[in-house]
This record gives C-alpha cells, structure tokens and sequence, in this order.
C-alpha cells in the first residue's frame, strides 16, 4: 500500500467527525480539509522527506524537510509561516511515523490553524 492511501485511511479513521470533506487523493499529494476551514496539502515523498503546507483563508503556511536552513533547530524540517519567514518545527520529527506526523499537525492546525504565529500584517 502506498505511504498517502495509508495516511489518507489513518487521517480518515483519527478525524473523520473533524474533516468537512473526504480527504481527496491527488497523484503527489493528499488534501484534507477540516472542519475549521484549514485545506492541508500532504505530499510525504518517503518517511523522512515531506511537505505539509496549510491554507486558511487568505493565509498560507507549511513544514517541510528541504535542508535549507542548517542554522535551526529543528533542521532538517522547519516552518514556513504566513509572512514567509522561516521558524524551527514545532511538531512534526523526520525520525517519527508519517502518520504520528500528520496527527499531530491535524491536531494543532485544529486548535490554532496558523499555530500562534500570527502575521505581522
């Protein structure tokens, strides 16, 4: 079974009640759309190379693994925020299950879907 028809099943049975549509399966990626309005675009490439990038409203952010900013904590994976700066990842762990990533992330973008970054705008 391929890693995103796994991560859609484990999405679907985790959050079911929580999402306002199915979750779509597109051919790189997977689209879940919560109940709070939050469209979360999944693409995992393998265990340890993803990009998860949400939109809410007019407001767009992300994580993903590009080992670009060596100078984080988190690196390889880090946040995008809304305003395009770059922060260490607060949530998800290259070394953890795709699927406890992705939990976690629903999670959080159900509580606060730009997770208490705000923009500076």
């Amino acid at each position: 079974m391929s890693l995103h028809i796994e991560l859609a099943t484990a999405i679907e049975k985790d959050f079911g009640e929580r999402l306002a549509l199915p979750v779509e399966q597109k051919q790189d990626a997977l689209i879940a759309t919560l109940e709070n309005g939050v469209a979360l675009t999944i693409r995992y490439a393998a265990p340890d190379a993803y990009s998860l990038r949400w939109t809410h409203g007019d407001a767009e952010a992300g994580i993903d693994t590009a080992p670009l900013h060596r100078d984080l904590a988190s690196f390889p994976n880090h946040l995008h925020d809304a305003d395009g700066r770059v922060h260490a990842d607060p949530l998800t762990r290259p070394d953890r299950a795709p699927a406890d990533n992705v939990a976690q992330l629903i999670r959080a973008l159900l509580e606060n879907p730009m997770l208490g970054i705000e923009s500076e705008a």
